[in-house]
């Protein structure tokens, strides 16, 4: 029988406070930086089906409300009160980790003999092995080299840790004691939880709580249905792009998603983004409406409804079909370290794609990439290798109408704190000289887009590696809407001790020593709007706080300023001036687009994904191969004089392989056929 509907709200509100209890705990108790301080971590409730009806809203990693974590219940058989089950393996969990330094603690909460729920906590270790300090590198192939793959086991048994797991794990890490530290937060907030469960079930009776788990998640359901009726029916589409596969150099990788909204619920469908690839930028969904996949429907619904119960109820009008052999449901053994560029990318598919139904309601692209600036220093006298994130850098976040971007924090699918700059500098070997806004990194527009960050560290220590996990934007821009200009490309700066500053890409591992500098500055995000309809005040107080220099407010704005302040003449004049078009998308984008058609693409797309990595690397090579050949050196940076040789060149390569891997199929209709 339903729980009335006061009764439910008051068990929402305990089960949540319980939660947010538990998250507290962990971080107040937890051993690195990336837990006190960034708050990688968080904890939950979860129903005997594995689903989180109870969930936290002001602390912890809120994206993970629609995992699943019944699959990794499943796997460990009969289980006793004191048991505590470890994994952190995305295959076998399915899902439910997402990489490998993504622990994962579930323990079964008991009530009078029974379980009743799950109690759920999960925070990112240090390391735990694998090929490079932090276990992420992009340029990892496959999962073996991304560090101890953990199968479900009991970490704990009636209370008492298994110490053959605790073992296995400490030998597999370059940070065991740490690992160890974080971990026994966990637990300590897993206890808690416990705890404060039976005071629950003592006031309420077992019987409420567990029709609360039920009563909870449909409620969510029928509140998120009313907030996406708001998206007029019909199907949308969308693309967008990483830079490359995150090994440097490569080819830029494809993103495609359709959704079709009918009465409140919504299919996504990622046909034509293109096929896993062997670098860490792998999501697995197992095809599901996984939560890196579904996020910005998510955050839609919260903030349309800011009062519904935050649980796996709100993905229930959500289905999903993501190829098998995608970027986004890619076959084992995949690597998935760096997971999270990905993600940031399809939260900007589902954010374009919504601003056509909602343009008042979206912004534009926010900064689009997530970079965990990792310095990993060596161990001294016996002491274990210290491995920490200095800080987890993001870009600018887009503008909407009627506001600008929110400077220095990105509005996609990240929710980590920055780390105090004395707190990385007492517990590394880091000077940082300088941690600020990025001047003119912004997109223009009416409104404009968020600045990005910059942060500027010298090196004190001997033997220092850096890692930045996750590099994008640095090719395709963060895109602006109507009429608005993206953001500035993401930039990383080495400027060694003994000689001159160098530009660098992306980088893997990158040895540095004493004196060595290095600037990381993050994209802006897009801009909303013509830039000429800025109000001339809000460009002048930009400059005057040094987040626009006075020839950006001319040259993107129109708004010429002296030392007496706006020039309102010279403006009226500049901004009548003729001009050329605002690329929104950027011109990189755009140029790459007029070789590439999206059409072809797709099409080579469902070629490939049947195919085996050996064979989809060979043929993707050489279907791109032959447009490259004809197109000039730093394509697509530098422009092409016509495009049209590479475009057929292009698609008559797809044209030959589609013939040669299914020769009865008719090619591309409705597009260029080889003669």
């Amino acid at each position: 029988m339903k729980l009335d509907a006061i009764t439910l709200e008051i068990l929402n509100q305990k089960l949540t406070a319980l939660t947010e209890e538990m998250c507290h705990i962990l971080q107040h108790t937890g051993r690195t930086l990336y837990v006190k301080e960034t708050a990688d971590f968080c904890c939950a409730i979860a129903d005997l089906q594995g689903r989180f009806f109870a969930y936290p809203r002001g602390i912890g990693v809120s994206g993970f409300v629609g995992l699943n974590a019944l699959t990794a219940i499943n796997a460990v058989g009969d289980l006793q009160p004191g048991d505590v089950i470890l994994t952190n393996d995305p295959w076998r969990s399915r899902g439910l980790a997402t990489h490998l330094p993504d622990l994962q603690l579930l323990e079964p909460w008991f009530v009078d003999g029974e379980i009743v729920v799950w109690g759920w906590a999960f925070l990112h270790a240090s390391d735990v092995g694998g090929r490079v300090p932090s276990s992420i590198s992009p340029t990892n192939g496959d999962i073996f080299q991304e560090g101890l793959q953990i199968p479900p086991v009991k970490l704990m048994r009636a209370g008492q840790l298994n110490q053959d797991v605790a073992a296995i794990l400490a030998a597999n890490s370059r940070t065991p004691e740490a690992n160890a530290g974080d971990i026994q937060a966990m637990l300590a907030a897993l206890s808690a939880g416990r705890q404060r469960l039976q005071n629950i079930v003592g006031q309420h009776g077992v019987q409420s709580v567990r029709q609360a788990q039920q009563d909870l998640q449909e409620y969510a359901a029928a509140r998120a249905r009313q907030v996406l009726r708001r998206v007029p029916d019909g199907c949308y589409q969308f693309e967008d792009y990483l830079d490359d596969d995150a090994t440097g150099g490569g080819l830029p990788v494809r993103l495609a998603l359709s959704a079709t909204f009918n009465d409140g619920r919504v299919h996504l469908d990622f046909s034509g983004s293109d096929a896993q690839v062997a670098a860490a930028i792998n999501i697995p969904s197992h095809g599901e409406p996984h939560a890196w996949l579904t996020l910005r429907l998510l955050a839609l619904v919260c903030t349309l409804d800011k009062t519904v119960p935050l649980n796996a109820g709100l993905l229930a009008p959500v289905t999903l079909f993501a190829p098998a052999g995608s970027l986004v449901n890619p076959h084992y053994p995949a690597a998935v370290g760096v997971r999270h560029a990905t993600a940031v990318r399809v939260n900007d598919l589902l954010n374009g794609l919504l601003g056509q139904a909602l343009p008042q309601v979206m912004p534009a692209a926010s900064g689009g990439t997530i970079i965990p600036f990792v310095v990993a220093e060596s161990a001294v006298n016996g002491r274990e290798q210290n491995v920490q994130v200095i800080e987890p850098m993001v870009g600018g976040g887009g503008a909407r109408f009627g506001r600008d971007g929110i400077d220095g924090r990105d509005n996609s699918i990240s929710n980590l704190a920055n780390n105090p700059v004395e707190k990385v500098e007492a517990e590394t070997g880091i000077h940082i000289l300088q941690y600020a806004l990025r001047e003119d990194s912004a997109g223009p527009g009416r409104w404009r887009g968020g600045m990005g960050q910059q942060i500027r560290i010298r090196i004190r220590e001997e033997d220092t590696t850096l890692l930045a996990r996750g590099m994008e934007r640095m090719l395709f821009q963060p895109w602006g809407v109507h009429g608005a200009g993206p953001g500035q490309p993401a930039r990383l700066t080495l400027y060694p001790a003994d000689g001159v500053a160098r530009p660098l890409g992306k980088i893997d591992l990158l040895s540095v020593g004493p004196g060595d500098e290095l600037l990381l500055q993050t994209p802006g995000g897009g801009g909303w709007g013509d830039p000429l309809l800025r109000d001339p005040q809000a460009v002048a107080d930009d400059v005057s706080n040094q987040l626009l220099s006075s020839a950006a407010a001319a040259a993107q704005y129109g708004v010429v300023l002296t030392a007496g302040g706006i020039d309102h003449a010279a403006t009226a004049a500049l901004r009548q001036a003729p001009r050329t078009a605002v690329a929104s998308f950027g011109s990189a984008r755009e140029r790459w687009l007029a070789v590439f058609t999206p059409a072809v693409v797709g099409r080579l797309n469902q070629l490939l994904y049947t195919r085996s990595p050996a064979q989809r690397l060979r043929d993707r090579q050489s279907v791109f191969s032959a447009a490259l050949a004809l197109l000039p050196a730093g394509f697509p940076l530098t422009a092409p004089s016509d495009p049209g040789p590479a475009r057929q060149a292009f698609t008559a390569a797809v044209v030959a392989l589609e013939q040669q891997l299914s020769p009865v199929t008719d090619p591309l209709p409705g597009v260029f056929h080889a003669p």
